[in-house]
């Protein structure tokens, strides 16, 4: 299977909403499950300069989505950069996840020079932890009670990969 990494354009909204409205990739995000074409057809028409989106893509169908989110406002964060991902249902554990990331890092690296990655996770989720790991992300603090989560308030590791 080969996995292609592209840019994400303001008309791929409809893809990228699709993986979101998928219950275990939205269980693993932070965003509310059940969302509009037209919330996330704004999203990516509004991102300017300061998100850089990507898709992993099979065969020609998006099944996976990471977005990383700069700090040009910020003159001393511009180093630093959040980001999020989610993957289709069908498609995790597939290496999907991988190349976006890897696609996501070299991103970062070789032609942003940022010095520092960061995002949230939940602690329940020992898949995205694997990956994150793997990838040279560390735990640096544990949120407790931090967001709520199908009915019941669950916590987040705060992770960075600093280059």
């Amino acid at each position: 299977m080969e996995i292609e990494i592209r840019r994400v354009e303001p008309g791929d909204f409809k893809a990228v909403q699709r993986i979101y409205a998928q219950p275990r990739a939205i269980w693993g995000t932070m965003q509310l499950p059940f969302p509009s074409e037209e919330l996330w057809r704004k999203r990516l028409a509004e991102a300017g300069d300061q998100v850089y989106g990507l898709l992993a893509c099979v065969e020609g169908e998006v099944v996976g989505h990471v977005a990383l989110n700069l700090n040009p406002a910020h003159p001393r964060r511009r180093h630093a950069a959040s980001l999020g991902m989610a993957v289709h249902d069908k498609w995790q554990s597939r290496g999907v996840g991988t190349a976006l990331m890897k696609a996501l890092i070299d991103l970062a690296d070789k032609w942003l020079n940022l010095s520092r990655l960061e995002l949230q996770v939940y602690t329940d989720n020992e898949p995205a932890l694997r990956l994150y790991k793997k990838l040279g992300f560390a735990i640096e603090g544990t949120h407790k009670k931090h967001v709520f989560r199908d009915g019941a308030y669950v916590d987040t590791y705060s992770m960075a990969r600093v280059r």
